[in-house]
């Protein structure tokens, strides 16, 4: 039974199905399935149009901040080939954001770290043979053009799942602590700005503190001391 804050994120693949909304009712049925029943709130939906750049995923980046903020659970409605994408992954698993696939229940940090490293390993052997196709052409004399090569220096997500855990904690609060900034420029933009009122001005927006507790102006205080606003 669901219980905590969510932000779902659905993807199509074409700006066309964005727009008609072709597959995107699916998505939301199953999220909705997914969420029926317990203690919950959905903080956001966010929505990405796949552009024809396999990494060019604005959305999810914009998912995975409003997650950080609220300490809210990403839920993916479908998985599926993101779970071959390095770039994706990569961000998933720097971000320390939990997740749920409503499509891939059992995914966990482990499978989808698997199915990456996968993912990377095949384009490791493609790059392979190509090279050793170049390779043979050149010996037969074929004159070639220039190499992209593209497909090795894609990042190497294996070594980046071994980080300690530690190392991603931190990130995570850094990461958060930097989302926090806007939020409370423009708490102080209203015209409230000692500790105590900036912390109230988060509680009333649903933000939690570092714990999933309530905010308190030495919580703030040391908010502001880390960063420029102090």
């Amino acid at each position: 039974m669901a219980k905590g804050k969510f932000v779902s994120y659905l993807r199509v693949s074409t700006a066309r199905q964005g727009i008609s909304g072709l597959g995107l009712e699916a998505q939301r049925e199953s999220v909705a399935s997914y969420l029926n029943g317990g203690k919950w709130s959905l903080v956001k939906e966010v929505v990405e149009v796949e552009s024809g750049k396999r990494n060019d995923r604005p959305a999810i980046a914009e998912a995975l901040r409003l997650c950080r903020l609220h300490r809210a659970t990403l839920v993916i409605a479908k998985l599926d080939r993101l779970a071959r994408n390095v770039h994706f992954i990569s961000s998933l698993m720097e971000s320390g954001v939990e997740f749920v696939a409503v499509d891939f229940p059992q995914a966990n940090r482990l499978t989808v770290h698997i199915l990456a490293a996968v993912a990377e390993h095949e384009a490791s052997m493609i790059s392979s043979r190509t090279k050793a196709a170049l390779a043979a052409a050149k010996a037969r004399g074929v004159k070639l053009g220039g190499q992209r090569g593209s497909l090795d220096r894609m990042g190497s997500m294996a070594q980046k799942g071994n980080a300690a855990s530690t190392t991603v904690r931190r990130a995570a609060v850094a990461k958060r602590n930097e989302d926090l900034i806007p939020v409370v420029e423009n708490i102080r933009a209203d015209g409230f700005t000692t500790p105590q009122q900036i912390a109230d001005g988060l509680n009333e927006r649903g933000i939690t503190a570092a714990r999933g507790g309530v905010w308190s102006a030495v919580q703030v205080r040391r908010i502001l001391n880390m960063s420029a606003l102090g």
